[in-house]
C-alpha cells in the first residue's frame, strides 16, 4: 500500500505530540501520588451515597431534586460535600476521601449522565483508569447508577481528580495538537514535496533518454545534495550518450574509407579494368591491414573499458624502457627531418609495472610526434622524480594543438584539425588506449602546449618503494 509523504509526517508529528503528551501525564501523576501509600475509603463512602440517593429518590418519585443548570449538575456532589443541598438541606457525611467528590457521577437507567463526573473511555483507557459502579435501587428496582472513577493505586486518586476535571481541556488540547500536527505535516510535506517531485520527473525524463535534465539546486539540505548528484548524473549520461553517438559514426567512418577502397579494387578487378598486379594487391593489402590495425585497437579498447586488459607486472625500470623504446625510433626521427634528443635518467626510476603495455604506451606517444611534427623540429624526453612519483615528459614542436582542444586528446576518435588529422594515419585510438593503460598502472596521461611550440604529453607513473 502506497502511504504519501504528507501521511507519513503526519503521522509522525502526531506521534511526537502523543508522547509527550503521555509523558506529561505520567509527570502529573507521579507529582500529584508522591504521597504515603494509604488504604482506599471510598466504597465506604458510595455506599453511603447510595443510601441517601435512594432516599431522595424515594421522597421525590424522580432526579427532580437534581439542580436544572448543567454547571450545577455537574459539581453537585461537591456541593453536598460544602453542605448546599438543592432543596435547602444539608446531610453530612464523613470526608474520609476528600476527593471523591471530584470522581464520582450519577447515571439514570438508561446510562445517561445526571450528575456529577464521568470518565470519558478514552481517559479510561490512556490513565488506566478503573470505574466502580454502585447500583442505586428503590424499592426493589435500579434507578440509577453511581461511578466512581479510582486508579490501581489510591494514592493515585488525586491525580486522577485532577485529569477527570480537566478531561474536557485536555480533549481541546488534543483536538489542537491532531490539527497543529496535520498543519505541520502539511507544510513540511509541502516544503519536500516540490524537490521530490521534480526529482521524481526528472528521473522519468532521464529514463526516457532525455540527458539534458537539470533539477534546481538552491537547497541547502540533503535534498538540494540530491538534485546535485542527480545534476552530475545527468551530465555524465549525457556526455557518455554523446560519446556513444560519436564512438558509432567514427567507428563507420573509419571502417567505410578502407572498405570503398577495397570494394573499388575488386570491382575493377571483377570487370577486368585492372589487372591483379602486385601494385594493386599491395595497395588492397595495405586497406586490409588498416582494417585490422583498427579492429585491433577497438578489440583493445573494449578489453579495456571491461578491464580484461592482463597485465603482467613486475618491478621493472621505467627510464630504461624509456631510453630502448627511443633508441628504436633513431631511423624514424631522421626520416622525419627531426632531432630528437633524451635528457639524463632521474635519481630514481623503478615501477610496478608490465614493461610489454608500458612499451605500447611509449611507441604510440612517439609515433604520434613522428607523425605529427614539422619536418625540421625538434623531440625533446626527459625523465624526472617528484616526490614518489617519476614523470615522463615528451615534448615536440609545431605546430600546437589549440589550447581549447587540448582536454578533449586522449578521447576516443579524437583528431587536431587541420594540422593533426588523418591525412598523415592514425583513427585517434592510440591516445586513448595509452591512458587506460597508464590509469591500469595507478598513473596519469596528461597533455599541455610544449614551449617548443608544439605538444607535451606527461606520462605518471608511481614509483617502487
Amino acid at each position: 500500500m502506497k502511504v504519501s509523504i504528507g501521511k507519513r509526517l503526519f503521522f509522525a508529528v502526531l506521534l511526537a505530540f502523543l508522547v509527550v503528551a503521555g509523558i506529561g501525564v505520567e509527570l502529573v501523576r507521579w507529582k500529584l501520588s508522591n504521597r504515603a501509600p494509604r488504604p482506599s475509603t471510598d466504597m465506604q463512602e458510595v455506599s453511603g451515597l447510595v443510601e441517601q440517593l435512594s432516599a431522595r429518590y424515594r421522597k421525590h418519585g424522580d432526579w427532580s431534586f437534581l439542580p436544572a443548570s448543567p454547571d450545577q449538575r455537574r459539581r453537585w456532589f461537591l456541593d453536598r460535600a460544602m453542605g448546599a443541598e438543592a432543596d435547602g438541606t444539608s446531610v453530612a457525611r464523613d470526608r474520609a476521601s476528600p476527593n471523591l467528590d471530584y470522581r464520582i457521577g450519577l447515571l439514570d437507567v438508561r446510562r445517561r449522565r445526571l450528575a456529577g463526573v464521568i470518565a470519558s473511555p478514552a481517559l479510561v483507557a490512556i490513565a488506566s483508569i478503573d470505574t466502580v459502579q454502585r447500583s442505586v435501587v428503590v424499592d426493589g428496582v435500579e434507578v440509577g447508577y453511581l461511578v466512581v472513577a479510582r486508579s490501581q493505586n489510591p494514592d493515585d486518586d488525586l491525580a486522577i481528580a485532577f485529569l477527570l476535571e480537566q478531561q474536557k481541556n485536555l480533549l481541546l488540547i488534543a483536538a489542537i495538537g491532531v490539527l497543529l500536527s496535520a498543519l505541520a505535516a502539511a507544510l513540511l510535506a509541502a516544503h519536500f514535496r516540490k524537490p521530490i517531485r521534480q526529482l521524481v520527473d526528472g528521473t522519468r525524463r532521464l529514463g526516457q533518454g532525455h540527458f539534458d535534465v537539470q533539477l534546481p539546486t538552491r537547497r541547502s539540505d540533503e535534498l538540494g545534495e540530491l538534485a546535485a548528484t542527480f545534476n552530475r548524473v545527468a551530465a555524465r549520461l549525457k556526455n557518455t550518450e554523446r560519446w556513444r553517438q560519436q564512438w558509432v559514426a567514427d567507428t563507420s567512418h573509419e571502417l567505410r574509407t578502407p572498405l570503398s577502397v577495397l570494394r573499388a579494387q575488386l570491382e575493377a578487378l571483377q570487370d577486368g579494368i585492372r589487372a591483379a598486379t602486385p601494385d594493386t594487391v599491395a595497395l588492397m593489402l595495405q586497406q586490409v591491414l588498416s582494417l585490422t590495425a583498427l579492429v585491433d585497437d577497438l578489440h583493445e579498447l573494449a578489453r579495456a573499458d571491461q578491464g580484461q586488459l592482463q597485465y603482467d607486472k613486475a618491478t621493472v625500470d621505467a627510464w630504461a624502457v624509456v631510453t630502448d623504446v627511443f633508441a628504436s625510433f633513431g631511423e624514424k626521427f631522421r626520416a622525419a627531418g627531426l632531432t630528437a634528443s633524451i635528457g639524463a635518467a632521474p635519481s630514481s626510476s623503478t615501477v610496478l609495472a608490465d614493461a610489454t603495455r608500458l612499451r605500447q604506451v611509449l611507441v604510440n606517444l612517439f609515433e604520434n610526434s613522428v607523425r605529427y611534427t614539422d619536418a625540421g623540429g625538434r623531440i625533446e624526453v626527459r625523465g624526472e622524480r617528484f616526490e614518489h612519483e617519476l614523470r615522463i615528459i615528451i615534448d615536440d614542436s609545431a605546430p600546437a594543438v589549440p589550447a581549447n582542444l587540448v582536454e578533449h586528446l586522449g578521447e576516443r576518435f579524437f583528431r587536431v584539425e587541420p594540422s593533426r588529422n588523418r591525412q598523415f594515419g592514425g583513427t585517434g585510438l592510440g591516445l586513448a588506449l595509452s591512458r587506460h593503460i597508464v590509469e591500469a598502472h595507478g598513473g596519469r596521461l596528461s597533455f599541455a602546449a610544449s614551449a617548443l611550440g608544439g605538444l607535451r604529453v606527461i606520462i605518471v607513473l608511481p614509483l617502487e618503494g
